[in-house]
Formats: structure tokens, C-alpha cells, sequence
């Protein structure tokens, strides 16, 4: 055997042990949903945006085929951009039903962010093209829906159904804020994507909020958030 033969065989043993302890991985994020398997269609749930100064909050509903493999799904986190947007692709197409919801920077400013994410999350469970029998939710419990729910602390990184709503829902988001700079930009929202960065708060206190800015999160930042400024 050649040296380059040795290495090449190397390389594939070292392939092989990363699949395997992936698949492994995996196959321990797929306990909720085997657990709650009897029960019917099992959705996963999960938002974006609750920090930000500006944007929307975004739900993503995903409902996974059983036994369905995504390799390296995750909390969206703990993903690089360019994973997440490969991921999303997969989802999209191997999921049974995809639903997003999103609510507006003037509507959190209304109702403030909490009640603001829980009706992200109903708008997302209402898109979906099959009824859920069962809610795998990322910590919290959604009221006014009456579909049974299970909150998982932590969900994102424990199950499968939880981590593909939190990549559909970052990477739906992630593209609203890059459209959303080129209509004002000077703030850099294609790189903060509306988070508080040293830029975004620089900018904020030289320009002033833009018509996207979330009112009661800048107070700190602005003498006056009313639009007059």
C-alpha cells in the first residue's frame, strides 16, 4: 500500500467515525420525538429576534417526516450562515409541513415582546399545511392554542423538530433584516441583523431610529423614540 493510499484510507476512517458520531448525536435529539410518536403529528416550535433593537420577531412550526435524517441539525446558534442556509434548503424540502410567523416591530412596541413572540408562534402553527396533534416548544408554553404542548428547556439543542423551527425561523429573519438594509441603510442591518452592536448603536444615536426600530427598546439610545427624532 502507497502512502498516499494509507492517508486516503485515513481520511475516510476519520469520515466514517464523524458520521457515525453524528448519526449518534442525532439520533439523541430524536428522543422527543419518538417519545411522543403514538400521539400523531409532532411539530417543533421556536423563535428569533426577542433581543433585537429593530426587525420583527419570527416563529418557525416544523412538523419532520419519523425517521427523517437531517445531518448536523442544531440550535441555529451554533451554526455558521452558510450551514444554516444549506440546512434550511434540506428542511424545506424534507419537512411534512413548514409554517413562519411574524410580527411586526409595532406590534411588539404594542403588545410588548413576550405576547409578541407567543402570536408569532400561533401565525406559525396556523400555516401549517397539516394540523399538529402535539408542540414540541423551545421553553415556553403558548397560550390560547389548543393543541397539547410539551416546553423543553433548551429545546433547540435537544430536539430535532425544535432545532429546524429555530433554523427556519433564523434564516427567514436573518433574509428579512438584509432586505430591510438596503431600505435604510446606515445602521448595518445586513451584519447585525438588528441587534444592539457598538456600529447599530453608533448609528442609531448619530441617524436616529428608522421606521423599523422598536420604540420601546431605544429609549437608552435616543433622547426622543417616538419617530419625531
Amino acid at each position: 500500500m502507497t502512502k498516499t493510499e494509507l492517508l486516503r484510507q485515513q481520511r475516510e476512517a476519520k469520515r466514517l467515525e464523524r458520521l457515525k458520531a453524528e448519526r449518534e448525536r442525532l439520533a439523541a435529539m430524536r428522543l422527543y420525538e419518538e417519545k411522543y410518536a403514538g400521539r400523531g403529528a409532532v411539530c417543533g416550535i421556536d423563535e428569533v429576534g426577542r433581543g433585537p433593537l429593530a426587525g420583527p420577531v419570527v416563529a418557525g412550526a416544523v412538523i419532520l417526516p419519523e425517521d427523517c435524517e437531517i445531518l448536523y441539525l442544531n440550535d441555529s446558534k451554533k451554526l455558521s450562515e452558510k450551514k444554516r442556509e444549506q440546512l434550511y434548503d434540506e428542511i424545506m424540502e424534507k419537512a411534512v409541513a413548514v409554517g413562519i410567523g411574524a410580527v411586526s416591530h409595532e406590534r411588539i412596541d404594542e403588545i410588548n415582546i413576550l405576547q409578541a413572540t407567543y402570536e408569532a408562534m400561533r401565525i406559525a402553527i396556523s400555516r401549517l399545511s397539516v394540523k399538529p396533534d402535539l408542540l414540541l416548544n423551545d421553553a415556553v408554553t403558548i397560550p390560547e392554542v389548543e393543541i397539547p404542548q410539551v416546553p423543553i428547556v433548551k429545546g433547540d439543542a435537544k430536539s430535532v423538530s425544535i432545532a429546524a423551527a429555530s433554523i427556519v425561523a433564523k434564516v427567514t429573519r436573518d433574509r428579512m433584516m438584509v432586505q430591510y438594509d438596503e431600505l435604510y441603510p446606515g445602521y448595518d442591518f445586513a451584519s447585525n441583523k438588528g441587534y444592539g452592536s457598538a456600529r447599530h448603536i453608533a448609528a442609531l444615536k448619530e441617524l436616529g431610529p428608522c421606521p423599523i426600530h422598536r420604540r420601546s427598546f431605544i429609549k437608552n439610545f435616543v433622547k426622543e423614540s417616538d419617530g419625531n427624532s
